[in-house]
């Protein structure tokens, strides 16, 4: 008999008792030792130990992950007392009225310092108001100092176009006395 025929035969008769038995007879605890010693064998026991470990895994996750998100959720921001939310949002109100009556603070500061420079900025003294004092003031000097430069320049452009040219000699003016006698100058030299 060659191996094809025994292979042949026991693949015909693999149901059969008689089959069963000699096979079992031929595998020994000591047959199997040897053969995971193998590297065939030591590859096949890591695919069957993934697999049984991915199936372990798998199953924890469907029953026990959720849990121990939710225990760490809970450690990590523990529920709050109807006590503690009813603090938090009073001392958050409190925080807000501060800001509030520091942003009023400043801005009547604004005005005031404003008001001292004469600049007329009570319409945007909103967007002047910084974090604090110190930047407030900052704002306004910057403002005054480009309102300034505006104001110097549109004066100096508007001498220029319509410039006084004041009179030549003091001899061609009559000398006014009072205001009857200026208007009497004025009407006559302007009617003739």
């Amino acid at each position: 008999m060659t191996l094809d025929e025994v292979k042949q035969y026991f693949s015909e008769n693999k149901d059969s008792e008689e089959t069963k038995a000699y096979l079992q007879g031929l595998i020994t605890v000591e047959g199997v030792q040897n053969f995971m010693e193998t590297q065939d064998g030591k590859s096949w026991l890591d695919s069957v130990k993934d697999k049984h470990l991915q199936k372990g895994l798998e199953t924890w996750k469907a029953n026990n992950l959720q849990k121990e998100i939710d225990k760490k959720i809970a450690e990590l921001y523990p529920e709050e007392s109807e006590e503690k939310k009813q603090l938090r949002a009073l001392n958050s109100k409190i925080e807000k009225m501060e800001q509030e009556k520091q942003r009023e603070i400043l801005k009547n500061k604004a005005l005031t310092v404003a008001a001292e420079k004469k600049l007329p900025i009570t319409n945007i003294v909103d967007l002047l108001l910084g974090k604090d004092e110190e930047s407030t003031l900052e704002n306004i000097g910057r403002i005054e100092t480009v309102f300034g430069d505006s104001v110097q320049s549109a004066v100096e452009e508007r001498l220029k176009s319509n410039s006084y040219v004041p009179p030549q000699s003091k001899e061609q003016e009559p000398k006014v006395k009072n205001l009857g006698d200026a208007l009497k100058n004025y009407y006559t030299k302007n009617n003739n």
